[in-house]
């Protein structure tokens, strides 16, 4: 999980903690949305629960109220004196409804109004996330995709469902996030909103990024890596996902859990991540190249795991080597379509024959990419940690450090350099 122990984004001037209203829908998905709770009141944000009638079958209002500090209502006519249903929307800082059912989301988008939910929603003058869950059939039912649009273009940020088990046997896309994803996703959402920007200035844009390190098969058991964790890719697959975007992630043996909305491709080696690059980057927007990609893969693999001791009596192992593709001028250099903005990632370190950002300039001239995101990488840098300081490189000679700063905070930044060249 994202480290924000040093985000601002959970209190306003004079450390007072930011309004969430936490809407709760009726599927069973409810139950993971105490966990999304627990999240937010712990991260210092002030609570209030809005479930539906429906949600309240799932999950009763007593769990709510105890997990909150706060009384539960779901209808309007509950302490009509003090105006719920248009006072929550006023005073929210963000709305966050999870699960967003079929039916809740075409509430949403059409403007209805019958429960002290749905009357919150069109009264938020705030960022809204919607975290959809429901049958497969129900998420790819045109009416929702439909539904979906409709409140993408307003300025919803409405993440994809995860894929995976559904009720009963069913399998497929419609699953809820997981609250800590969901919990991400609605903190990205608040730190742009706190910069005065707006939440979702990526939407209708499709996003492809690369994450991790790619890994070149030796023999059975061994291969030749790198240390990338894929930390700064994951986090911008998930601000790009928090702002709007649709988003491809292609993984490269990364272990972090799949950002919230997100749809990930996973690889192994150079050659694979390759393919899912070129497949992926037919409707892409934005490419963005994070991954650490191996520069050469051993010219054999081995069938049987090649023993220490050799037949030959000598201690040296030669191992030969051939160079792989470079996916990162090759899709600078192709486009894939009209207006893409390719963006590549720079691990380097200085040496005798210049330091880091000469390195970096250079490669940014060669690769033929808009944006070279530069990091210096040794002992305690770059590679695994939950912080990053970078240099954004401009094709035009440009140059603006960002950080150190957490890599959320980073890609926020990439992101921003990116939007200008879209539009």
């Amino acid at each position: 999980m994202p480290d924000h122990s040093e985000d601002p984004t959970t209190t306003r001037d004079g450390d007072a903690p930011l309004d969430v209203v936490l809407g709760v829908a009726g599927g069973i998905a409810a139950y993971k949305v105490c966990s999304l709770l627990r999240l937010l009141t712990e991260s210092g944000l002030d609570v209030h629960v809005v479930p539906t009638a429906a949600a309240l079958q799932f999950v009763g209002a007593p769990t709510w109220e105890a997990l909150s500090g706060k009384p539960v209502a779901s209808s309007v006519w509950a302490d009509v004196h003090q105006v719920p249903h248009v006072r929550l929307g006023r005073e929210a800082d963000v709305v966050v409804v999870a699960p967003a059912t079929a039916d809740l989301l075409a509430k949403a988008a059409h403007g209805l109004a019958d429960d002290l939910l749905s009357t919150t929603l069109l009264t938020a003058r705030c960022p809204i996330v919607l975290a959809p869950a429901m049958h497969t059939e129900m998420w790819e039912h045109p009416a929702t995709r439909a539904n979906v649009a409709l409140l993408r273009g307003r300025g919803a940020v409405v993440l994809d469902p995860a894929s995976g088990r559904l009720t009963g046997t069913d399998t497929g896309p419609g699953r809820l996030p997981e609250p800590e994803q969901i919990f991400a996703a609605v903190l990205a959402v608040m730190r742009r909103a706190g910069a005065g920007r707006p939440a979702a200035d990526l939407a209708g844009r499709h996003v492809l990024v690369s994450a991790g390190g790619t890994r070149e098969p030796l023999d059975p058991v061994r291969f030749l890596g790198n240390r990338s964790s894929g930390r700064q890719g994951y986090a911008l697959a998930a601000t790009a996902a928090a702002r709007g975007a649709t988003v491809t992630l292609v993984s490269a043996n990364s272990e972090l859990p799949p950002p919230a909305g997100v749809d990930v491709v996973p690889v192994g080696t150079a050659l694979q991540l390759r393919q899912a690059v070129l497949a992926a980057a037919d409707r892409a927007d934005v490419v963005v190249m994070a991954a650490a990609v191996a520069d050469f893969r051993p010219a054999v693999e081995q069938t049987a795991k090649i023993k220490k001791k050799f037949s030959t009596g000598d201690d040296a192992l030669v191992l030969e080597l051939v160079r792989n593709p470079d996916v990162l001028a090759e899709i600078s250099a192709t486009r894939r379509r009209p207006g893409q903005v390719v963006v590549g990632f720079a691990a380097e370190t200085g040496d005798e024959t210049g330091d880091v950002l000469t390195h970096a300039r250079a490669k940014l001239a060669r690769k033929g990419c808009d944006l070279l995101v530069v990091n210096e990488v040794g002992a305690e840098k770059g590679f695994a940690t939950l912080h990053n300081t970078v240099v954004l490189l401009d094709a035009g000679g440009g140059a603006v450090s960002v950080g150190p700063a957490s890599k959320e905070h980073v890609a926020d930044a990439v992101w921003d350099a990116v939007l200008p060249r879209l539009q």
